[in-house]
């Protein structure tokens, strides 16, 4: 009779299920990325407005310019056909006076100025400045 009983019951012994239903891990996985996707970060960068620059096709034949070197250091010249040795000037303010005279001599030329990758952005900037201050339109920057 004791197999009898068991066939009633349904006969089979009851096997442990060794697997994990990932079925609610999924669903909570993809609210977590809804939510990151939706949530702006927090350290986001704010709105840089570069200037914009026209790019020319040529170099200027003669110019004046201005070297800034990393430790700081200023020259000014003229470069060109009238090709003569910069002045190595000892701050910003003998710079900008040269730069006077010099452009008080040549009106046309556009002053282009070069700054090492190492000098501070800032005294580049600086420069272009207080060149525009000055009444000088062409003003540019030298790169490679």
């Amino acid at each position: 009779m004791a197999s009898f009983s068991s066939s009633l019951r349904g006969g089979r012994k009851r096997k442990f299920k060794s697997e994990i239903n990932v079925v609610p891990y999924i669903d909570v996985m993809l609210v977590l990325l809804i939510i990151f996707m939706v949530v702006p970060p927090a350290n986001s960068p704010s709105v840089i407005n570069l200037p914009s620059a026209e790019k020319s096709s040529l170099p200027p034949d003669d110019y004046i310019q201005i070297v800034l070197k990393p430790n700081a250091s200023l020259s000014i010249g003229v470069n060109g056909k009238n090709s003569a040795a910069p002045e190595e000037l000892a701050n910003r303010a003998a710079v900008l006076r040269r730069l006077r005279t010099l452009h008080g001599e040549h009106p046309e030329y556009p002053v282009m100025i070069a700054g090492d990758r190492e000098s501070k952005y800032d005294d580049v900037i600086q420069l272009i400045s207080e060149a525009k201050k000055m009444g000088i339109n062409r003003v540019g920057l030298a790169t490679k």
